[in-house]
């Protein structure tokens, strides 16, 4: 996941600004919702509906961004996003995916210690000392915590109204938030079916039980686990190991190496990178199309 290592490589002086990659994704989003001709997309024409929500957990109260479409029920995605936590870069990322027929909830992972936005953007996060700042956070989020906030949020999606729970739930995270879907299908096995990681961490640890890997048995869902170049040239082990696992366990699993590095795939990162992200968002939409 974003290391340490990550942020002094990205510390080089590049530009920071990301309205282009703001600009281009919105653009790419509309070329989606063209192409499409499902009943959900074609739904979402009527527009979308968000609002600041708060979800109640065992451990407190998590705050959360939901954008749905403005008419009828659809199917659920959860969304965790990366070490800069949730930002305006994942509300835009949101909107497009609910314009694409579903009701997406995008939680801020670290509510016990603070509440969204910790940081505007990627290039604050870096500005700011972004990575000693959310040590402690980052220390709260245990496999059983997130399963915890995974199935208080599940929950209060199925409340909704909006929310088609005659379909399954799709989940997807970015960075740190890799190894939360995972964790997410194995807390709710029989609503989550399709999670994505895009340029997840920690997805195999040796000999620890609460590896996602190992977990791939106690979920029922299918998978697309998107890998940065750069984090396979580390641990090239990795990707063979989730296939294993995967086809041990009987489940679906899409594992590639894409020509792009850590992040790419996050509006506002320094390392987004628009063909690569765009294909992932193509594989991730097409796996959450099985719900």
């Amino acid at each position: 996941m974003c290391e340490r290592d990550q942020i002094e490589e990205w510390n080089d002086g590049r530009p920071s600004d990301w309205s282009v990659n703001r600009r281009q994704f919105g653009i790419a989003g509309l070329g989606v919702l063209a192409a499409c001709a499902s009943g959900s997309v074609a739904d979402a024409a009527g527009g979308l509906a968000e609002d600041r929500v708060r979800v109640t957990t065992p451990d407190g109260t998590m705050d959360a961004f939901f954008v749905r479409p403005a008419k009828g029920r659809h199917p659920a995605i959860l969304t965790w996003p990366d070490i800069a936590g949730l930002r305006e870069a994942f509300e835009v990322m949101a909107r497009r995916l609910s314009g694409q027929g579903y009701a997406v909830l995008v939680v801020n992972p670290y509510y016990r210690s603070v509440p969204a936005p910790q940081f505007p953007d990627f290039a604050q996060f870096r500005a700011q000392g972004g990575f000693e700042k959310v040590g402690p956070w980052r220390a709260a989020l245990t496999a059983d915590a997130v399963q915890r906030d995974a199935k208080a949020a599940i929950a209060w999606l199925d409340a909704r109204s909006e929310v088609d729970t005659k379909r399954g739930v799709g989940t997807h995270g970015y960075c740190m938030g890799g190894p939360f879907t995972v964790w997410t299908a194995a807390a709710v096995p029989g609503r989550v079916r399709a999670a994505a990681s895009l340029h997840g961490g920690g997805l195999v640890k040796a000999d620890d039980p609460q590896s996602p890997h190992a977990l791939l048995a106690k979920t029922q869902a299918g998978y697309l686990f998107a890998i940065g170049q750069d984090d396979d040239a580390k641990a090239p082990d990795v990707k063979t190991a989730l296939r294993d696992a995967a086809a041990a366990a009987g489940r679906s699993a899409e594992v590639e190496v894409y020509a792009a590095n850590h992040g790419w795939t996050v509006l506002d990162s320094p390392s987004y990178e628009a063909k690569a992200a765009e294909r992932a968002w193509e594989r991730m939409s097409a796996l959450f199309k099985t719900l």
